[in-house]
């Protein structure tokens, strides 16, 4: 999305060694990696694309099962914010959006996700720069595109809290506000959800226990859909009302339960969005 930071994420992997390319044609896509198969210098290559283009869809669709069948593996980075946080963007800088034409900010918005719902849910990873700033999202894209050749999914579980909104890159949501809240406990509100005694509050209850073995059964079932579709990211997203306590105390249960899943090939990580916010 224009204004979600494309090129802030560029420039972030152009500080990490990749060969970044900003504003190519997707139909000029093929042709640059021709031009780099033989430079050992240039094998991680990223390209910045954007809506401005002719034909931007079923140009860059070509491209794409034009690098796969020439035996490259090119990979759909969406980088996307909320329409308040774009907004905000825009209006900082003082710019129209590129479809905006006659009408309102928001009317561009809203054309520009039109265009780009399908890409956005075939992509293999979307990126929700909404609550980020340059060091945030320099973090967590060092966390989700480092190459490593053994690792064939990369399962990311975030806490958020509600109240903050639904993270846009939420492959799966789980709701955890139908437990016991640790805020309205005077001597455990200050605290969080990594602490003991938080976690022990959260989790204590059969009801807990429960919910989280089922979420974890569920999403041992899910992986392995997922390696064998061949599916290279997943965000599972664990939200309470603030995301201080419960989401986070679940969020580091769940990633301890699921951690044998790295036997299979799956990186795990935890992201707590929302801590400190409060």
């Amino acid at each position: 999305m224009s204004g979600a930071g494309r090129t802030t994420a560029g420039d972030v992997l152009e500080d990490r060694g990749w060969y970044v390319v900003d504003n190519l044609p997707p139909s000029m896509m093929v042709h640059l990696m021709d031009a780099t198969a033989d430079d050992p210098q240039r094998q991680r290559v990223a390209v910045v694309v954007d809506v401005r283009s002719r034909d931007f869809t079923s140009e860059l669709s070509v491209a794409l099962e034009t690098l796969g069948e020439r035996g490259w593996r090119p990979r759909v980075v969406f980088v996307d914010s909320s329409d308040e946080t774009l907004v905000r963007r825009f209006e900082a800088v003082r710019r129209p959006h590129p479809l905006q034409g006659e009408g309102l900010l928001l009317d561009g918005i809203r054309r520009e996700r039109r265009m780009l719902g399908d890409l956005r849910s075939d992509a293999d990873l979307v990126l929700d720069t909404s609550s980020y700033n340059v060091h945030e999202l320099s973090a967590k894209i060092d966390a989700l595109l480092n190459v490593d050749a053994d690792v064939r999914l990369r399962l990311a579980v975030m806490a958020f809290g509600f109240k903050y909104g639904i993270p846009l890159d939420a492959d799966v949501v789980l709701d955890l506000r139908f437990l016991p809240n640790p805020y309205w406990v005077p001597e455990l509100r200050p605290h969080t959800g990594k602490e003991a005694a938080v976690r022990d509050f959260v989790l204590g209850s059969d009801l807990a226990q429960s919910f989280v073995e089922h979420a974890a059964q569920m999403l041992r079932t899910a992986m392995q859909g997922y390696l064998a579709e061949g599916r290279r990211y997943v965000t599972v997203a664990v939200g309470c009302t603030g995301g201080k306590h419960r989401s986070v105390a679940t969020a580091e249960e769940l990633a301890r339960r699921l951690a044998h899943l790295e036997e299979s090939g799956v990186q795990l990580s935890t992201f707590h969005r929302d801590l400190g916010r409060e």
